[in-house]
């Protein structure tokens, strides 16, 4: 068996395929489609792009916070990502009185940058493949949870070696590929020091909305700058005034001069999660289950929020990060089961199982994997029941926001009913109201309300018994008998299935927990501590999770694990049937490379669209009676003056935005996109609608990533923000 792993991943790593789709790790560059890239034009050296020994491209790319990639393009630590991915931080600065969300945020000089609590930035420090040093200690016939835990103790030997070798002066984990078929060690370091420099308006940097998001042509200067601050050593270090900006081994230098139809493009980042290789069952589960269901649950919260922003600015503060959350995975989805009907995803799977059950029927090195799309089938069909109530509790429970706040409420009180002494209590204590101010100053009661009505009824009447709490039967059944003058008395609009909940309980009814909070010590706590503990929020909160924990999540797990099994041998077994294909591991938020061209295309009938989009369409889409298409004056006086600097397209116009053909998903926001000498050209935000569903199935001929043009974010800072001092840190290629 191991023997036969080796054939296969040699075979992975040393054969060449001329598709320009893939997820390409740049450990094993040289051995995958370099050869392809140069064709193409890059004029890059593989080490130039990768290297231990010496600076490369690697080191000017990070991980930005948890889920976004950015670049480096100063010698200054400056960091380039996109709005979005700093749209949270961005969030957290503004108020009423001073709103960077809608305004813009453009520090004057260094000590005006804004620190940026539990932001990080993480480097590559090295990859290395471990691969035969894992599957080698591994004994036959073994249990799926037998080989887990020997995996982890091996990983954790090697981890720790590492970890002591450098001092722990890096961060070291092992990562499974190929469904654990390979691994490879990430050595990281991560800064903790990140400030905000600059930030364009929201009417720039998320122009068009949630209107706009996942569709082409695009207009969005979707970009944000930050810097990395270090110690004096320029070492990793905790915020300081003291600081100093961090002094990269690489960043990146800008190309001023554009490009055009057929380019070469290489976008490096970190794509969060990609299903390329499942089978027929799992594109079916997504199809039909997985997406129809988050659709339809974020769709009644979106029904609710979004017109909700337009009630007053402090209200659009409030909700901005979370209708931006939920609005995004909504409208990806959505595309996504369009691409897969579209493009005919589950046929095509389906018709490549049938010449791979031939395969195992009469090929010798097959017979071993004959029945194993019959044990997919199987898993699918047990898992549905226990799928779907996993889905109803993450999207209608665990991530609504009453219930987030009841959940930060029972860990403090279960720490105050075991603390040692008057002060921890008392400590406890302040949390807990702080806990109480904070949710009901940056919440409004009659949304919340609201949603959560139609959370209960989506959950109540979707699931079946052995899911629903007996707190929430009570709390609908009391909803729906108390008498219509009392809800118009606690001013709500109608009466609801929540109802009784946000009436009745105490934390979020402030006069009753008020009361008991001015009496509370530590000595009465016993007294009133049925009161807290046994609050109706609380309760039913408890309720839900005792639901997940004991009947959900060991079912969901059971057949997870049953998944990853066959996962790994589907694999081993499709690398063997398709001996000539080269195939790249899923995306799993490690360091990729993809690579194409600059390319329009055409998503249906008689519809073509061109390659990039001009400052013209955005003067086109303006509205000032929409939040999202209100072009600032500023921008305007600019697009009439056409004083562009020396930011223009050869054709004399403003390019805004492109498309080419690169593979990415999620976790590439922010992604630099590069040309052929490695010079940085865009900033990659966005893939188009009809092509969402790349995830599962990636066609170069039809599917295009949306890239800002570095050069209309550099027009921004400069001549609409005139934050000369942040261009002269850059090194411009004229």
């Amino acid at each position: 068996m191991r023997k036969l792993l080796l054939i296969i991943l040699s075979s992975l790593l040393w054969s060449i395929s001329f598709a320009d789709e893939g997820l390409w790790v740049p450990l094993f560059l040289k051995n995958y489609v370099f050869g392809k890239m140069q064709a193409l034009g890059l004029k890059l050296t593989p080490e130039q792009i990768y290297s231990v020994n010496h600076s490369s491209l690697k080191d000017a790319v990070i991980i930005f916070g948890g889920g976004c990639t950015a670049e480096l393009i100063s010698p200054m630590g400056l960091v380039i990502t996109n709005h979005h991915c700093g749209y949270s931080f961005i969030v957290n600065h503004s108020t009423v009185a001073h709103d960077y969300l809608t305004n813009g945020f453009w520090a004057a000089k260094m000590s005006d940058e804004l620190p940026n609590p539990g932001l990080t930035a993480t480097f590559l420090i090295y990859m290395e493949d471990v691969t035969n040093k894992i599957l080698p200690s591994l004994p036959q016939n073994i249990t799926e949870e037998q080989r887990q835990q020997i995996i982890d103790a091996t990983s954790k030997r090697i981890i720790d070696s590492v970890a002591r070798h450098w001092n722990y002066k890096y961060d070291v984990q092992i990562r499974p590929f190929f469904y654990g078929n390979q691994y490879i060690m990430i050595v990281t370091q991560t800064f903790k020091d990140v400030r905000l420099v600059g930030a364009p308006p929201s009417a720039i940097g998320k122009f068009g909305g949630e209107t706009d998001n996942w569709m082409w042509p695009r207009h969005t200067g979707d970009f944000s700058l930050f810097r990395i601050y270090a110690n004096r050593y320029n070492e990793p270090a905790n915020y300081s005034p003291n600081n100093i900006p961090y002094r990269p081994k690489e960043f990146l230098k800008i190309s001023l001069k554009g490009y055009k139809k057929g380019d070469f493009t290489m976008v490096m980042g970190y794509p969060g999660y990609t299903q390329e290789y499942i089978p027929s069952y799992g594109i079916n589960y997504i199809l039909n289950l997985v997406d129809p269901t988050r659709i339809k649950i974020r769709q009644a919260k979106l029904d609710v929020l979004m017109p909700a922003l337009n009630q007053s600015p402090a209200i659009r503060l409030m909700y901005a990060k979370q209708v931006s959350r939920i609005a995004n995975g909504w409208k990806k989805w959505k595309g996504e089961t369009k691409g897969l009907r579209t493009l005919a995803v589950l046929k095509e799977k389906r018709d490549f199982e049938q010449r791979f059950i031939k395969w195992t029927q009469q090929s010798p090195q097959g017979q071993k994997y004959n029945g194993l799309l019959s044990a997919y089938n199987q898993i699918y069909k047990q898992m549905d029941t226990v799928a779907r109530a996993n889905i109803y509790f993450y999207e209608a429970v665990y991530t609504t926001n009453i219930f987030r706040y009841a959940s930060r409420l029972t860990k403090i009180l279960k720490k105050m009913d075991t603390a040692k002494s008057e002060k921890a209590f008392n400590t406890l204590k302040n949390r807990l109201t702080k806990t109480v101010n904070s949710f009901l100053e940056h919440h409004r009661l009659y949304i919340e309300k609201t949603i959560t009505d139609r959370m209960f009824d989506f959950y109540y009447h979707d699931l079946g018994k052995q899911f629903i709490p007996a707190s929430l039967i009570l709390v609908i059944n009391k909803s729906n008998n108390l008498p219509k003058c009392l809800a118009q008395a606690q001013n709500f609009l109608r009466t609801g299935s929540s109802f009784y909940l946000f009436t009745s309980s105490i934390f979020l009814n402030t006069s009753g927990l008020a009361k008991i909070m001015k009496k509370l010590s530590m000595r009465d706590y016993p007294k009133y501590s049925h009161d807290l503990e046994g609050d109706i929020l609380l309760r039913l909160n408890n309720e839900f999770s005792s639901i997940y924990i004991n009947r959900i999540y060991p079912k969901l797990s059971f057949y997870q694990l049953k998944l990853d099994s066959l996962n790994r041998l589907y694999m081993q077994a499709q690398m063997l049937f398709e001996k000539n294909k080269h195939f790249y591991p899923d995306a799993n938020f490690t360091l990729r490379i993809s690579y194409g061209t600059i390319s329009g295309y055409s998503p249906r009938d008689a519809v073509q669209y061109n390659y990039f989009t001009t400052l013209k369409g955005v003067i086109e889409k303006d509205d000032p009676d929409i939040y999202d298409y209100r072009v600032p004056k500023r921008l305007k006086e600019l697009y009439e003056k056409k004083d562009y600097g020396p930011y223009a397209d050869s054709d004399g116009t403003m390019h805004v935005c492109f498309i080419a053909n690169n593979h990415t998903t999620g976790g590439n926001s922010g992604s630099p996109v590069l040309n052929a000498e490695g010079q940085l050209i865009g900033i990659n935000f966005d893939r188009t609608w009809e092509t969402t569903m790349s995830d599962l199935k990636y066609l170069p001929s039809r599917c295009r990533n949306i890239s800002l043009d570095i050069r209309y974010a550099l027009f921004i800072i400069d001549k609409y923000a005139g934050a000369h001092r942040l261009i002269h840190e850059m090194v411009l290629v004229k």
